[in-house]
């Protein structure tokens, strides 16, 4: 399977303070090409993440000719974790998470059931994605794609980092249009 047409997704950054909604870009790349950024938003800590992306990605141009959903990390905006069969069921797309580190998943177990209001919920969708699996330098989550096809994948879009290109581009043009500057690399 050659994968050519993807949108990578990923959030701004916000302060650590902040309440309320957060812009959500994703990257739509054809081969090495940006062919167009698509913005919207969810909650900060929220439960619309999965619904907000079926609605950006599912009502777009570009959604009858993408083959694969990037996210960077399974939570977006905080702890709003997408539901990533449930994504991938609505849009009938493939799923990837890519993370550059393997989470502390003890620690985000403990901040979901202890701090987090729907933590249990939220914890389940992250053990319902599956075990993290080291691929080409980075740790995956996978829905509706093998590990032989994402290890392709990663490897032929990531150009310049060990994030491929659509995730890095949209952690570029997220940080480059919100007034909070962030603190991580991509």
């Amino acid at each position: 399977m050659t994968t050519t047409h993807i949108i990578g997704i990923d959030d701004a950054p916000f302060p650590k303070r902040h309440r309320g909604n957060v812009l959500v870009v994703g990257s739509v790349f054809t081969g090495c090409r940006l062919d167009g950024v698509l913005c919207g938003d969810v909650r900060r800590d929220g439960v619309n993440a999965t619904d907000r992306l079926i609605d950006l990605i599912g009502t777009s141009r570009f959604h009858g000719h993408l083959q694969l959903v990037m996210l960077q990390g399974i939570a977006l905006a905080g702890f709003n974790v997408v539901d990533i069969w449930k994504l991938r069921n609505a849009l009938d797309l493939p799923v990837l998470v890519i993370c550059r580190k393997r989470p502390d998943l003890a620690a985000v177990a403990k901040a979901l059931l202890e701090k987090v209001p729907g933590g249990r919920r939220k914890w389940r969708l992250i053990q319902r994605a599956g075990e993290m699996e080291p691929v080409a330098g980075v740790y995956i989550q996978r829905a509706g794609i093998d590990l032989e096809q994402a290890s392709e994948v990663i490897r032929k879009t990531a150009k310049h980092s060990v994030i491929p290109e659509p995730l890095r581009t949209s952690h570029i043009i997220a940080r480059g249009i919100t007034r909070h500057p962030g603190r991580h690399r991509v």
